[in-house]
């Protein structure tokens, strides 16, 4: 390998990402052997090892997860050539790359999408839902242009910016034992089955956090991947939830359920948006930031 070319990044990442070079070459359509000739090149380009192989597949080493985050950044770059002389020949005029939870793409995103859209109808907009430690972290590794998520401890070097508040409330079928309630402290839900979302999820861990405070811990009956589902199981009989008011509003009409408030501090919560450094984002992902900080 004379020189670092794209290509080779590109099957880097995949092998990364998809955790095997049969598993990386399947999705980047090139044969196996292909692949493992193209990373042993990088290694000896580079002059170190960048991937150590276990009996669970490939993990990268410290230089492999730095070489990881700059190819990110790198192609991200090279890409943007090509999507910004794509935007003059074909009259877009910008590509912006978010990352959001769940929260703020079932309770806010639509309408402000919406809106934006309608005002710089040449931008295009990609949303992907994440939990909230996965849109920080693929702001800071270049994955996304912005993202939204639950304010938390992160870790990363992002800049940061207000965005909305939810309350968490509890929901559970009309004939709950909770059910006649108007507010509830969660301390006195832990005696009852919960439908919990998937594992890494905020509110989960939220939850569990506040029942280990009171010596506690939540009872999950079953967890699921959505709030759809979750209200579902809800109506069931499987167990109460908690979610966002603003989305459980939709579904107490629909489906017949009871919100309750919960009346602990951390039900209230923070939406923020991130970053790498606004000064340096595309002038698009600069008017979407513009955007959502003014709703």
């Amino acid at each position: 390998m004379a020189r670092l070319d794209p290509t080779s990044l590109q099957l880097f990442i995949a092998v990364v990402e998809e955790g095997t070079i049969a598993a990386a070459a399947e999705r980047e359509h090139i044969a196996a052997a292909a692949v493992s000739k193209r990373i042993s090149e990088l290694e000896a380009y580079l002059r170190t090892q960048l991937l150590t192989r276990t009996n669970k597949g490939i993990e990268p080493t410290t230089a492999g997860f730095a070489l990881l985050a700059l190819a990110r950044r790198a192609l991200h770059e090279l890409d943007e050539v090509s999507i910004q002389m794509q935007e003059y020949a074909s009259g877009v005029r910008g590509h912006v790359r978010v990352f959001a939870n769940i929260s703020a793409i079932t309770q806010f995103l639509p309408g402000e999408i919406k809106s934006f859209l309608a005002e710089y109808p040449q931008i295009q907009v990609n949303l992907e839902e994440k939990i909230s430690t996965a849109v920080t972290k693929g702001v800071a590794e270049n994955a996304a242009d912005i993202g939204i998520f639950v304010m938390q401890p992160h870790g990363q070097q992002l800049e940061v910016f207000p965005y909305h508040e939810d309350r968490l409330v509890l929901i559970t079928p009309v004939d709950h034992a909770l059910a006649s309630r108007e507010s509830v402290s969660f301390a006195d839900t832990l005696d009852y089955d919960y439908v919990g979302l998937h594992t890494g999820s905020t509110i989960n861990l939220q939850l569990q956090n506040a029942a280990g405070e009171s010596g506690k811990r939540v009872r999950f009956s079953i967890q699921v991947t959505s709030y759809d589902a979750l209200c579902l199981m809800v109506n069931s009989g499987l167990g109460i939830g908690v979610l966002p008011e603003g989305v459980a509003k939709t579904y107490v009409k629909t489906l017949g359920l009871r919100a309750l408030s919960l009346t602990d501090p951390w039900a209230r919560r923070e939406l923020k948006i991130c970053v790498r450094t606004f000064d340096a984002l595309p002038i698009a992902a600069k008017l979407l930031v513009n955007h959502l900080k003014q709703q």
